[in-house]
């Protein structure tokens, strides 16, 4: 009877053996099969090799939604949608994440909708490495519009509106530059820049950074810009160096053609026209000219021409010298780089001119 028991509990374990060679569906290795078949005649095999096999030979994937924290599931997009009422405030206080939750959370749009229940069980901006909002700021690329708040909830606007205000690390370049973008503004999240002027937080020597050279171009000539003018910000501060990644404001609009804006800059600041200072001091400043110029860089190719004529009737000087390479000039680069915007940076001589200027010159001489 103890043999017959012997052998059903072998023929068990085999069965459970070969099902775990299943699931494994051609992962296992020989050695591994092999392994399998030698221990199958051992009576203390249990379902516990099986599982641990299964984890060997399953090592290096993504683990099962089911295994993961209520935190790990809330930011992992494989785990499906955000289950309002999911999360464990035991598991925001001892996160397993290599990052800040709050961070991953507010910088990904796909991860929104747990924000405020992040915030609601405890979840803080202290414990994040730098402010969450500037992750979310850096996350598009430099000089593309910010992110789309049309999909956010009131919840998760309201949570990002707390955030600019009870962490002062927000108030930074690449924040101010998102705050102020045109979907920020329709969704009524450029309120903190209001808050921030109101308590003096964007004083000259308050801020690391010219707040002008922050502002997106489409918030100059806003009340908050003319305000900002008034506390004593300058569009030259604008122009220092910032720590952040997105471009100053002047750059940006050009590059994006908004002529508003430009005129707010050169009106402020004439020298633009010829000479932009440089970001850091271990750079060159450039020419807005020969930049426009440049295949790519204007956002609207088609308004090329009509930038290029935009400048020159501000000041721009066609013979202005390359700051790279004193020997060249934007007429000189347009013509290596055979532009059709040459005739327009050095038209020829109409046939009137030609004649006056050999009629000056005398007969004989």
């Amino acid at each position: 009877m103890q043999a017959i028991g012997y052998r059903f509990l072998n023929r068990a374990t085999a069965c459970l053996l070969g099902l775990a060679m299943l699931l494994l569906g051609g992962c296992g290795t020989t050695g591994l099969l092999l392994g399998a078949a030698g221990v199958a005649t051992d009576t203390s095999v249990t379902w516990e090799i099986v599982k641990h096999l299964h984890a060997k030979a399953t090592e290096g994937d993504d683990m099962p939604c089911n295994r993961l924290d209520s935190v790990q599931r809330a930011l992992n997009v494989r785990c499906g949608a955000f289950v309002p009422g999911s999360v464990l405030a035991v598991d925001l206080r001892n996160s397993k994440l290599q990052g800040c939750a709050l961070a991953v959370a507010v910088g990904d749009p796909r991860f929104w909708p747990a924000l405020p229940e992040f915030i609601d069980k405890g979840a803080s901006p202290e414990d994040c490495a730098r402010s969450p909002l500037i992750e979310l700021a850096q996350a598009s690329s430099p000089g593309q519009d910010c992110p789309d708040f049309s999909t956010a909830s009131a919840a998760v606007l309201q949570a990002m509106r707390w955030l600019a205000e009870v962490d002062a690390r927000a108030i930074h370049h690449d924040v101010v530059r998102m705050l102020s973008c045109p979907s920020a503004v329709r969704a009524g999240l450029d309120a903190p820049l209001a808050t921030w002027l109101a308590q003096g937080d964007l004083d000259p020597g308050t801020v690391s950074f010219g707040p002008f050279g922050a502002l997106h171009p489409d918030y100059l000539g806003t009340p908050f810009s003319r305000a900002l003018e008034a506390r004593g910000q300058t569009a030259r501060a604008g122009l220092g160096s910032y720590d952040g990644v997105q471009p100053r404001g002047f750059e940006l609009a050009l590059r994006s053609s908004q002529w508003a804006a430009l005129d707010w800059w050169l009106s402020r600041v004439p020298e633009l026209a010829n000479r932009v200072p440089p970001v850091q001091g271990n750079q060159l400043p450039w020419v807005p000219l020969a930049r426009v110029l440049t295949p790519n860089f204007l956002t609207y190719a088609a308004s090329q021409t009509e930038m290029v004529g935009f400048l020159l009737a501000r000041g721009a000087n066609p013979w202005q010298k390359l700051p790279y390479d004193a020997g060249t000039s934007v007429v000189q680069y347009a013509r290596l780089m055979k532009s059709p915007q040459l005739a327009l940076l050095d038209p020829p001589a109409t046939p009137t001119v030609v004649a006056a200027t050999a009629g000056a010159a005398g007969p004989g001489q």
